[in-house]
């Protein structure tokens, strides 16, 4: 389950620190509501940093999806930061990797909005 979600600011990007599993039950209903407030209040440019997620199974790649699309329909962007091996291993498998724009580094991260 996701255990915590630490938000910050950093000029238009809202950076989110997403700790846990995005599986089955557990993702949908913490992070769905916290991306979906953030896109509500206008703010489209996120970041999120994956390094701290240990797993990602359907529900939490439909969870990642819709926050995607909703950003960009409301002119934003969506990018992930250092996601955990495991979880760039289902990313790549499920050739979501072309549909996500992925940064090691928070600075080259920030300058991409």
């Amino acid at each position: 389950m996701i255990t915590e979600i630490k938000q910050r600011q950093v000029g238009k990007v809202t950076i989110l620190e997403v700790k846990g599993r995005m599986v089955l039950g557990e993702a949908s209903d913490t992070f769905n509501k916290t991306l979906q407030d953030l896109i509500a209040e206008g703010r489209v440019n996120l970041l999120l940093d994956f390094s701290q997620v240990g797993a990602l199974d359907s529900q939490g790649i439909a969870a990642l999806v819709r926050a995607v699309v909703s950003a960009r329909r409301r002119g934003g962007r969506l990018l992930l930061l250092k996601p955990s091996p495991r979880v760039l291993n289902v990313l790549e498998v499920t050739h979501l990797i072309t549909l996500l724009e992925i940064q090691d580094d928070e600075a080259k991260a920030l300058a991409r909005f």
